[in-house]
């Protein structure tokens, strides 16, 4: 098949971010298909770019996007995202047209492709969107909600097979009337070959750091978004130091929140005493990175829409075999309750989540035993060749 896989933020290994989508192409291609990406270079210079990774054809739309942006101009980013890809798309032609969220507004170019194309396509959802920015208040307007809703409607009724990241997601499609039997729960997956690294790996990471030595070590990888609340972090350091001094905390990362995260590690006192911040690091850096934390951690605030959210921090944790610490509820809370394979905290109670998390990370057999059932789960359950076969399988059976 010619594919054409819409998705604004896809990236390769060697950027910053979640690679889904470049490991389900490039894994399209292996199997015999030919994969057209169109994707946001958040560059606004130049003219639209087309080059081939891993067997790849990536046509770059220059759309400069950054996680701190305002509301205001990220939504003009996704609209002229939507109009500059939908008249791409219909250029490269194609057999399928597969879009993948987030943003909602990567419906467009789809549904462009497909009437002027005359071929199927397959939406995959990524947030529960327009119930997870209608939360956060990025929709305000009843006006904004309703088109949201329609848009959502639109998406997945206009397509032959719906793909979800989690349990919830599907029940959200589901409950728009579309038909059970054509949604797909294929959740965000593990790079088992990239992150098996031996622990010398890990041991060379911590050499370059004079703070760190072979202190415990828990590590936050990823978005400095609102929407994540890492200045949780640093309330939760504070609240260790008291009980343990030598755990310390390191964040990763880079987004919105940033100023905001280095304030709040100020004054709570903890800034370069057990709480330390790094630039981001690219995909093919995380290995190295992980493989020197004694616990991983995702973190959302306190909104029930995120408790879907198919994170890719979690997924990047299980892969390099370590305890998983989350601050929220829904499916990934399940999966370590009925694993055993790390702990989660409650965001409310940051004295308790303190005592809780000392008293995990000083268990070594528990914090072992988690490392390995996280693996376990990798390997078994969520490994990336076996999600994207499932894949692959929807997209050929949407094409008659």
């Amino acid at each position: 098949m010619k594919i054409i896989y819409l998705h604004q933020y896809f990236i390769t290994p060697d950027m910053r971010g979640g690679t889904r989508s470049y490991e389900m192409a490039r894994r399209m291609v292996a199997a015999g298909h030919e994969v057209h990406m169109i994707a946001s270079s958040r560059d606004s210079s130049g003219s639209a770019a087309h080059e081939v990774v891993s067997g790849i054809n990536i046509h770059w739309i220059r759309v400069a996007y950054c996680n701190e942006m305002s509301n205001l101009r990220r939504i003009i980013a996704f609209v002229k995202f939507a109009f500059l890809s939908a008249l791409q798309a219909k250029k490269i032609g194609g057999d399928i047209v597969f879009a993948t969220s987030t943003p909602l507004t990567i419906v467009i170019p789809a549904l462009y492709a497909k009437w002027r194309l005359r071929i199927p396509m397959v939406f995959e959802v990524r947030d529960l969107w327009p119930e997870l920015p209608i939360a956060m208040g990025a929709l305000n307007s009843k006006l904004t909600q309703w088109l949201a809703y329609k848009m959502e409607f639109l998406a997945y009724h206009s397509s032959v097979n719906v793909i979800g990241l989690s349990p919830g997601m599907c029940r959200g499609v589901e409950n728009t009337g579309y038909e059970a039997q054509n949604i797909f729960n294929i959740p965000n997956s593990c790079d088992n070959d990239l992150f098996d690294v031996p622990t010398s790996v890990g041991l060379e990471y911590r050499k370059q750091f004079d703070w760190l030595g072979d202190r415990p070590l828990v590590i936050y990888a990823g978005t400095l978004g609102r929407i994540n609340g890492v200045c949780y972090l640093a309330e939760l350091a504070k609240a260790v130091i008291s009980i343990d001094q030598d755990i310390c905390f390191l964040v990763v990362g880079a987004g919105a929140d940033e100023k905001k995260l280095l304030e709040a590690a100020k004054k709570t006192d903890v800034y370069e005493k057990n709480f330390y911040i790094l630039p981001p690091v690219s995909k093919n850096e995380m290995p190295q990175l992980l493989s020197a934390a004694t616990v991983c951690c995702s973190l959302f605030i306190d909104v029930e829409a995120m408790w879907e959210n198919s994170a890719n921090k979690f997924f990047d944790a299980l892969a390099a075999g370590k305890p998983v610490m989350i601050n929220y509820g829904g499916w990934q809370k399940k999966i370590l309750e009925e694993n055993q394979n790390g702990l989660v905290l409650d965001s409310g109670d940051i004295r308790q989540s303190a005592a809780d998390l000392v008293a995990f990370i000083r268990n070594s057999e528990l914090v072992t035993s988690a490392g390995l059932a996280s693996k376990n789960l990798a390997v078994s359950k969520f490994d990336r060749d076996i999600l994207a076969g499932k894949l692959i399988k929807v997209l050929e059976s949407s094409v008659k």
